[in-house]
């Protein structure tokens, strides 16, 4: 049987993993319950399984029956700090948290690759490695697993690395997306806390008003980016949070506000730091008030391998045939952990769309909303698409050598 036989076989079992892990939505980087239920998935396949110590990860490796190196396939499993909205029969029964990413499709489409590559395990040219971690969202779960060796469990690293994202909308229900370069954003934070002389709502003139002036900054931050920066290498802040003041007639003390900032490329990641400093710094003078900065770095660009990309795209359209797998011609402005592994090991993130039907792909809720819906059809699909990953890349890389070095892929 094909990977998409063998998967549509087991959609039942990936149905009630997801809509499991859905019901119990865990945070950050310390999710018990969703490792004994990866545990508990995993349970009797011939896998080497790690736990993490600073993490509640799980890392599973699936010795080939052949030599050859190792590829490595990576789920994250965390959820959001958000209240579902959505009258589903297996909602969130966790109060402010809720899979509003579809991270539980993840974790169940990796497990079901781990049981689709089991069972043809003496076909592998190779070793799988398979990566479930916490903490993506905004916890560096990936950097944590590097850290405590996931890229080295099968004894050497991968010569390639995978994951996948389903998407609530933007794309059509089981369309696969990738492109070679960038794919996802660097994500930094920029906070700005207005130092100013508080006062009375009536005489703004007898002090230093913090809220005008950041409002200020704000609007001139606008202008700056589209002034300094190439549309073609796009950077996209957004003033997310700003505080100031406890009442409408009082002028206080000082005003704070945030920023997330995304970018693509090393240069304009550099030059926005210092750009977006300049400008609060020349309104702060401007107004005679102080001004203090800071600068958080989050999650690298995701930038994909462009031949393994391109290989990606060719093991979907095997897979499925034409037509399910599409390159866009622009990234996405989101950002993702995944980039630290690419950062490694040449490899490709992949979207799914995973659009229920009856909705409209271009107005739906997307990822991060309480309304966010994911339809469970894509799960087959996407266990196939990790297990063939896996399988068909061993294969160039160790049995074919020849057809590998064709193909531009090391091993």
């Amino acid at each position: 049987m094909s990977f998409t036989e063998s998967a549509q076989d087991m959609r039942d079992e990936l149905v009630r993993l997801r809509h499991s892990l859905h019901t119990t939505p865990e945070l950050g980087l310390m999710l018990p319950r969703t490792q004994e239920k990866v545990l508990a998935a995993l349970d009797g396949l011939p896998l080497e399984i790690t736990l993490g110590t600073r993490l509640s990860s799980v890392t599973a490796v699936l010795r080939g029956g052949r030599p050859g190196p190792a590829v490595l396939l990576r789920g994250d499993m965390d959820a959001l700090p958000v209240a579902e909205r959505n009258d589903l029969p297996y909602r969130s029964q966790i109060a402010g948290q809720m899979h509003a990413c579809g991270h539980d499709l993840h974790t169940a489409m990796l497990a079901g690759a781990a049981h689709l590559l089991s069972a043809r395990r003496e076909e592998l040219a190779g070793d799988v490695i398979f990566m479930f971690q916490p903490g993506e969202e905004g916890h560096e779960g990936a950097k944590h697993m590097i850290e405590e060796g996931v890229l080295d469990a099968a004894g050497e690293r991968p010569v390639a690395a995978y994951g996948m994202h389903v998407v609530s909308s933007m794309l059509p229900l089981g369309l696969f997306a990738s492109r070679p370069g960038p794919i996802m954003a660097a994500a930094d934070v920029f906070q700005v806390t207005v130092k100013g002389r508080g006062g009375h709502g009536s005489s703004p003139h007898r002090a230093l008003d913090p809220i005008q002036a950041g409002c200020e900054m704000v609007a001139a931050i606008q202008s700056m980016v589209t002034r300094t920066f190439d549309v073609f290498d796009p950077v996209v802040v957004t003033v997310g949070s700003f505080h100031g003041g406890s009442a409408d007639n009082v002028i206080p003390d000082e005003a704070v506000f945030q920023a997330t900032v995304r970018t693509f490329s090393p240069g304009n990641r550099t030059l926005v730091k210092r750009r977006l400093v300049e400008v609060v710094e020349g309104v702060a003078a401007a107004h005679a008030l102080g001004v203090e900065t800071s600068f958080g770095m989050g999650y690298p660009v995701t930038v994909n391998d462009p031949v393994e990309a391109g290989f990606a795209g060719r093991t979907a359209d095997g897979l499925f045939g034409p037509g399910r797998f599409f390159v866009p011609p622009q990234p996405v402005m989101g950002s993702e952990d995944f980039s630290y592994v690419l950062e490694a090991v040449p490899g490709a993130f992949v979207f799914l769309g995973a659009c229920p039907p009856g909705l409209d792909p271009a107005t739906a809720a997307y990822n991060h909303s309480p309304e966010a819906l994911f339809d469970d059809a894509v799960l087959p699909d996407g266990a196939a698409l990790y297990a063939s990953l896996a399988h068909e890349r061993l294969a160039l890389a160790a049995a074919d050598p020849a057809a590998a070095a064709d193909a531009g892929l090391g091993g």
